[in-house]
């Protein structure tokens, strides 16, 4: 899968409500923090812990997790190097769509190769996408281990298991890099909203 179109003789279709109409009506303006960083260092928590806060004090925003996209949209993908790249294009274009619509898009996805990460701000237009490196050292990870991968990973039960048997690209120069290890959740999803506020989208 190459992510090239196969469909001729298509174009866009701009409605009447433009992002401006739907970040006036939602007092926010959309975004895409995208999170990134190996299994197990604390992603998906933060986002839903951003995600809950967000909405408690009046703003829309969702969290797109990895395993809960590969139980619908990219149930057909794998795990090898071409799959996480469509894994990644997929959902890249779908948190692009959601950002249209005035959303903060909290993704929670490994992500582990710099090229696809790079690919998916691309699709964005400028100043939407942040890239959020969680950074957590793998052996904090596999000491937490919250779903036991780390275990069958050592034991070759799972194959192409990213900080194990396949790489982990740390990003060059995210726009926010957040420690986890000397920090409980709340401080955590701090670091994002406070990111979130210096940025301007919350303030309609």
């Amino acid at each position: 899968m190459t992510g090239e179109a196969k469909s001729q003789n298509i174009s866009w279709h701009s409605g009447q409500v433009t992002v401006g109409d739907r970040e006036r009506l939602l007092k926010q303006r959309g975004c895409t923090i995208w999170l990134t960083g190996l299994s197990g260092s604390g992603k998906s928590t933060i986002a839903v812990e951003t995600e809950k806060q967000l909405v408690n004090s009046g703003h829309a925003a969702y969290v797109l997790d990895g395993d809960n996209v590969r139980q619908g949209l990219n149930k057909d993908l794998g795990f090898s190097p071409q799959d996480r790249t469509e894994n990644i294009r997929r959902i890249a274009e779908v948190a692009k769509l959601m950002t249209d619509a005035g959303l903060i898009v909290l993704t929670a996805f490994i992500s582990p190769y710099r090229a696809d990460r790079e690919a998916a701000r691309e699709i964005f237009t400028d100043g939407k996408f942040f890239e959020a490196y969680v950074d957590t050292s793998l052996e904090t990870c596999e000491a937490r281990d919250p779903k036991g991968l780390y275990v069958k990973a050592r034991s070759g039960d799972i194959p192409e298991f990213t900080g194990i048997s396949a790489p982990y690209e740390v990003p060059n120069d995210p726009e926010l890099i957040v420690k986890t290890e000397n920090l409980v959740v709340d401080e955590s999803a701090e670091q994002l909203l406070s990111f979130i506020r210096s940025c301007g989208f919350l303030a309609g």
